[in-house]
Parts: C-alpha cells; sequence; structure tokens
C-alpha cells in the first residue's frame, strides 16, 4: 500500500475503472509499473484479475471484498487533505446515492456508537 501510485489505482478503481488501458490511460503510469501493482494487488488479494466474456482476450481488474475495505481509508485520506491541505472539497464530491448528498466526515466510532475525539481513546491490551 505504500507503494507510489497504489492510491492513485485503488482511487480508479474505486471511481469505477476496470481495465489495464483505462488505468493506464487516466494515470498516464507507465505500463510496465502499472502491471506491477496491478499484480501485487491482484497477489495480496485486494483486486482479482478477470475477463471480459465478450472477449476472453480482454483482461479486467475488480476490487475484492478485501479491496473494498481499503474504502473508509481512502476517504478518510481524502478528507484529511480536503481539510489541512487544500482547505476545499475536491471535485467530483463523494455523495450518497440515495439522495445525492456528500458523505459525512469518516470518523472514529464506539462500540454503541459514539464519534470519539482524541480525548476518549487510548491503547490497551485486552486479555
Amino acid at each position: 500500500m505504500g507503494e507510489r501510485w497504489a492510491f492513485l489505482i485503488l482511487r480508479a478503481a474505486f471511481n469505477g475503472l476496470h481495465h489495464f488501458e483505462e488505468f493506464q490511460q487516466e494515470l498516464g503510469i507507465a505500463r510496465n509499473i502499472l502491471a506491477n501493482r496491478l499484480a501485487r494487488f491482484v497477489a495480496h488479494g485486494i483486486m482479482e484479475r478477470g475477463s471480459v466474456p465478450e472477449d476472453r482476450r480482454k483482461v479486467v481488474y475488480r476490487l475484492t471484498e478485501k479491496g473494498w475495505a481499503l474504502l473508509p481509508t481512502m476517504v478518510a485520506l481524502r478528507q484529511w487533505g480536503e481539510r489541512w491541505e487544500t482547505g476545499c472539497p475536491a471535485s467530483p464530491v463523494l455523495v450518497d446515492v440515495r439522495d445525492g448528498r456528500p458523505v459525512r466526515a469518516v470518523a472514529v466510532l464506539s462500540h454503541d456508537g459514539r464519534a470519539l475525539g482524541k480525548g476518549d481513546l487510548h491503547w490497551a491490551l485486552l486479555e
């Protein structure tokens, strides 16, 4: 995950890109580097590689359940950047498909759903 291009490839996948050529065109990444990063995502179970039923020669990459589990991390990092680096929402804005309204800020929640702040947390060893 810490490799260069990893977050950009994942962002593109979250935005609906599936084909090698789409990733390459959207990101402007060298083909060999893209192939390497996609292969690593597949090897680590973050993406799966398959073919299009209509044309078996065309390869698709899709996020797995493990890959989709990274979505809160990606949203949190974007929201952090908007707050602390750019100072404004980036475009396009992530919205709820049901009502078209922007999603809330990602928060750390307690077991009962309360939003927790820095004074509400500490690391503990559970037995």
